[in-house]
């Protein structure tokens, strides 16, 4: 039984999503330090833009992505009880998927 995400595909998926993660982080930080918005309309507008938009919604898809993977892992590695790792992958998956679709409703939710 071959896996979808095991071995080498989910370690290379981490490090993507830790490197968008990381460049994204470090387009916010700079932005802030030399062009900060000076009023919330301005705040709101940069937002609201499309491009904003994608990149924020993809940075939510990539690190939800990525405490996927993570956790996972650990509790591939550390659960060994079959019914205890189900019911943790369970939760873990409604709480990274709550996560998410509260994001995608934060950002696209306040449009207007």
């Amino acid at each position: 039984m071959k896996r979808a995400l095991s071995g080498l595909r989910a370690w290379t998926l981490q490090r993507l999503t830790a490197i968008f993660m990381l460049v994204f982080s470090v387009f916010l930080l700079l932005r802030f330090t030399f062009e900060r918005p000076h009023s919330f309309r301005e705040w709101h507008a940069w937002v609201a833009s499309p491009l904003m938009l994608l990149s924020a919604a993809l940075f939510f898809v990539a690190l939800t992505l990525h405490i996927w993977v993570g956790l996972r892992d650990v509790i591939m590695d550390y659960v060994h009880s079959l019914a205890l790792r189900i019911c943790l992958f369970t939760l873990l998956g409604i709480e990274v998927t709550a996560v998410v679709l509260w994001a995608f409703w934060i950002l696209f939710g306040t449009q207007g």
